[in-house]
């Protein structure tokens, strides 16, 4: 396969403002120090590629990499915090740090990396940019994850208490369970926050050439937009009762899936300096696999092991998510007049003492009425169409097989998906806009 030259990156653009107290900031760059292939520069701060060969090194361990990154980047966050006010860097920005480093795959963060690489990414300053940009992602998922588990009411993350149960239980034995619940809660809300202020700080702080640099914001700008707009219509499908099949896969879309895949692709894409109609077919790619991931994560909810996937099992039931997966059971029973299903349904989702018994009737009824198999057969289908997408891109072969196993396992698809499976109508309705040469959305 041929490669996919980077574009040109000589261009840089001028450090950022800080805002910190006077006394702390950093010594304006004269301008020797600005050099625009210089990687010692006062902006450059972490532990970063300086070399090729430090570029080819962070493949072997690129979870380690983006570890690397995240803790120089937070500890600096943390001594600025400590500034501010110690109490507050000890209870809420230390958690939050901790969560972010005790991560869990860091698969965002890969995509980013090793779509850069495939891309033909080798220069050392794009591949620190990928590096930060990773690390972003993961700041922004801890944001995701703090108040989703808030959100969900639910008690455990990663196998461990949910950083509001945490919190809370800080208090418990202080002001009593109601008071000290409502103070996790909303601690919580302001971690989530806090780690979406630092995700940006990362990204606004990443040295780019202006081109790439002005699409990586739009793109930055976007997935923020879009992670926000899927958890809104999560929650509000809950209170609507929302059922349409098509809304369920909307929501999916939105709250996970681009950011998840699709988002992480174009941003590594972007970096690299990759050309209009691979960053396409890379979008396409990551869209049919963001949406096998969010619907083996509905899966993984109902019928997942819990010490797989780290969170007690039925939260999206106990919520009455309005997840493609119960739609579809909702649809088919309702096209079968199978009142007892129907009954089940109504009775259990929605019911937040669910019981593992009242659990087990609704997967004996997301199997009987045949949602479950549909699922996994549309998740499959979506997989193989992503690979097929990916397939058609010309990319360095040898950074592009990590990047193809890479897909294929978040998408979560049954062994031989990577076949030629043929994609239903329907089964990648939702597009999401492509960036042209201007950086517009089309």
């Amino acid at each position: 396969m041929r490669l996919t030259h980077a574009k040109d990156r000589s261009a840089m653009a001028p450090p950022p403002v800080a805002t910190a107290p006077v006394a702390s900031l950093p010594r304006r760059p004269a301008a020797s120090d600005r050099d625009e292939d210089d990687m010692t520069g006062p902006w450059r701060a972490g532990p970063l590629p300086g070399g090729p060969a430090e570029v080819r090194a962070v493949d072997s361990d690129v979870p380690g990499a983006v570890g690397r990154v995240l803790d120089h980047a937070l500890a600096e966050r943390l001594r600025r915090a400590r500034l501010a006010d110690p109490r507050f860097a000890e209870e809420l920005a230390e958690p939050v740090t901790r969560f972010t480093l005790e991560g869990g795959k860091r698969t965002r963060a890969q995509l980013v990396w090793w779509t850069f690489r495939a891309c033909a990414g080798r220069d050392p300053m794009p591949a620190g940019a990928a590096l930060r940009i990773g690390a972003a992602l993961e700041l922004l998922q801890t944001c995701a994850l703090v108040q989703d588990d808030v959100m969900d009411r639910a008690a455990l993350r990663r196998g461990r208490p949910a950083l509001h149960t945490d919190l809370s239980g800080r208090f418990a034995g202080r002001r009593g369970p109601e008071r000290a619940a409502w103070f996790g809660q909303s601690a919580a809300v302001l971690a989530g926050d806090l780690a979406l202020a630092w995700a940006d700080d990362l990204v606004a702080e990443t040295p780019l050439p202006p081109w790439p640099g002005t699409v990586v914001r739009r793109l930055w700008g976007d997935l923020r937009t879009e992670m926000v707009a899927g958890q809104y219509l999560d929650v509000q499908g809950q209170m609507t009762a929302a059922r349409s099949l098509s809304g369920a896969l909307r929501t999916a879309r939105l709250k996970s899936a681009l950011y998840s895949v699709e988002r992480p692709l174009a941003l590594g894409a972007t970096v690299a300096g990759a050309d209009d109609a691979t960053l396409r077919l890379l979008c396409d790619a990551g869209r049919c696999v963001g949406m096998a991931f969010q619907l083996r994560d509905d899966l993984d909810d109902v019928f997942g092991d819990p010490q797989e996937t780290g969170k007690t099992c039925g939260g999206d039931i106990r919520e009455d998510k309005h997840t493609y997966l119960a739609a579809v059971a909702r649809a088919r029973a309702e096209a079968a007049g199978d009142a007892a299903a129907l009954a089940v349904l109504d009775r259990w989702l929605g019911d937040a003492a669910l019981t593992e018994h009242a659990l087990d009737e609704v997967r004996d009824v997301l199997v009987a009425t045949g949602a479950r198999a549909t699922v996994q057969a549309r998740l499959d289908r979506l997989a193989a169409q992503g690979l097929r997408h990916f397939d058609d891109a010309l990319l360095d072969a040898q950074a592009a097989a990590p990047l193809r196993r890479l897909l294929l396992a978040t998408a979560g698809a049954r062994p031989g998906t990577d076949a030629a499976v043929p994609l239903r109508p329907g089964d990648g309705e939702y597009k999401t806009p492509a960036y042209d040469g201007a950086g517009d959305n089309q």
